[in-house]
């Protein structure tokens, strides 16, 4: 009986000295890694979730995102889940952890979509206009999506509001040394083999030199095995039975994108809808990653057009909230990110002419984007020599701004045009109705930048009316905001550069 004790004894010693060096080797490379990041430190003894979403903003910074929820506060908007509390935030802005994330890329202090993409996906700098290449143009890198389909088996799904071989979409999946060359971009879409895109429709699908037509990209990714969808009814259809998806959306705007948030029609698909049938055909027990590209914000600023800019911010939110949906049902198993690439258009909450107040409310009396009213009227007048008395009534009736003898103006004084803001809009009616040159002089950039004349005149002066305003047409350097939520959410807490959201994810989810 005493040999057996001592047996035990011995046996319960050699193995709690073997537990105590596997906790001391255990403790030993943490600390090692803790020296060198604490973040990977964090990372390496959290478990990886299972299920990972990653919402770009394209265009998006703190600017766009306040501005959205402030105007849900003007209007009394109450988002679905602040019914408790009464708050007017974004769903994702009251995220748990949030941090900030700086865009630099190796061309700029304003960078583009296709190496901040890079950025975000590989975790390298690199020149504007390069997509997961170095700035040598040589070597390639692998994407985030892709080691998590190559290592782990994730299934994964991209979205986009805008074209599908568009930068940013692009960056999870394609190596070239610019992001024109769509055809190319789409070839490398089809062989990732990824199994759900959805969004605007691919550019250049016969190839990009039109003088020398290739194979079409829709026929390359059927031969590949993908079920290619153009219709909203096959795409409700559409499950995980049926295999590699690619959807486009039926009803397609400028460039051939998905429409802007506040020109959808009743019935017609939102990027909320893509991502819902997104996490219905990849959701599975080994696990999912879905990036989605709210990338008609990016447009909007671009056009300095606050009201579009404000809508689609808050269609990305309620996309995000079908991301919560599915949290809330795989709470330890999944992460939300939800960032931005870089700011675009130096959007200001504040304008001069209105000292310290805003008009929010003003932007409500915007019915369509500037895209739309550029393709169904401002083509029009130039095509019928319209006079300026009829568009002005088709300004107030699409944007609320009218004249001081209008019938209406003392029931809308922040709406009523002034003599100088009058003048502004006609002398860009001019420039539209009389203009057939592309060249613009210094001081037309300056008040139109590249494009319509009266279009950006109206959405400037309503703008300015609501308190908003604008300081370019192009990307800024302001850093981005990242909001975060679930397992290995407090990862992306600080300020950093935006290569460490690919770092950490990528120690997160345990790839090389």
């Amino acid at each position: 009986m005493n040999k057996i004790l001592k047996r035990i004894i011995a046996g319960t010693a050699i193995s709690a000295l073997a537990l105590t060096a596997f906790f001391m080797d255990l403790r030993k490379d943490v600390t090692s890694i803790a020296a060198e990041s604490p973040k990977a430190a964090e990372a390496a003894v959290t478990d990886a979730p299972k299920y990972v979403f990653l919402f770009i903003g394209d265009g998006m910074s703190y600017p766009q995102i306040q501005a959205a929820s402030d105007y849900l506060g003007a209007m009394g908007q109450i988002r679905s889940s602040d019914i408790l509390t009464g708050n007017k935030y974004l769903d994702f802005m009251k995220f748990p952890v949030a941090g900030s994330a700086i865009t630099y890329d190796s061309t700029s202090f304003c960078p583009d979509s296709a190496s901040t993409a890079t950025s975000l996906s590989t975790g390298y700098k690199t020149y504007s206009g390069i997509i997961n290449m170095d700035e040598t143009q040589t070597i390639a890198y692998e994407t985030i999506s892709e080691k998590l389909k190559k290592q782990l088996g994730y299934k994964i799904g991209i979205i986009s509001t805008v074209n599908l071989n568009h930068a940013t979409p692009a960056a999870f999946y394609a190596h070239q040394p610019s992001r024109n060359n769509y055809y190319a971009i789409g070839l490398e879409m089809i062989e990732s083999d990824f199994e759900y895109f959805a969004g605007g429709a691919l550019k250049n699908i016969t190839g990009d030199d039109k003088t020398k037509p290739q194979e079409n990209l829709y026929a390359v990714a059927e031969k590949s095995g993908y079920k290619v969808i153009n219709t909203q009814n096959e795409a409700e259809l559409l499950t995980a039975a049926d295999g590699k998806a690619i959807i486009i959306g039926e009803t397609l705007a400028d460039s051939d994108s998905l429409s802007y948030a506040n020109d959808v029609k009743a019935g017609e698909w939102e990027l909320k809808d893509y991502v819902k049938k997104g996490i219905e055909v990849l959701d599975n027990d080994n696990g999912f990653f879905m990036m989605v590209e709210g990338g008609k914000i990016d447009w909007a600023c671009h056009a300095n057009d606050a009201g579009s800019t404000i809508a689609d911010t808050i269609a990305l939110d309620d996309a995000v909230g079908e991301a919560i949906s599915f949290y809330n049902r795989h709470p330890l198993e999944t992460l939300i990110i939800v960032t931005g690439d870089h700011e675009t258009g130096g959007l200001t909450i504040g304008y001069a002419g209105t000292d310290y107040d805003t008009y929010l409310t003003n932007l409500s009396n915007q019915k369509l984007s500037y895209a739309k009213f550029d393709t169904d009227y401002v083509s029009k007048y130039k095509e019928n020599n319209t006079s300026f008395e009829t568009v002005l009534k088709d300004i107030k009736e699409n944007f609320g701004l009218l004249t001081s003898n209008d019938s209406q103006a003392s029931e809308n004084p922040k709406l009523v045009l002034t003599s100088y803001e009058y003048n502004l809009l006609k002398t860009a009616y001019d420039k539209t109705m009389g203009r057939n040159s592309t060249e613009r002089s210094q001081e037309e950039y300056i008040l139109y930048g590249s494009y319509e004349p009266l279009t950006v005149t109206i959405t400037h002066l309503l703008n300015n009316k609501s308190g908003i305003s604008f300081s370019s047409y192009a990307h800024t350097g302001l850093p981005v905001g990242v909001f975060a939520k679930g397992t290995g959410a407090t990862l992306f807490e600080g300020y950093y550069d935006n290569t460490e959201i690919y770092d950490n994810l990528a120690n997160l989810l345990k790839v090389k």
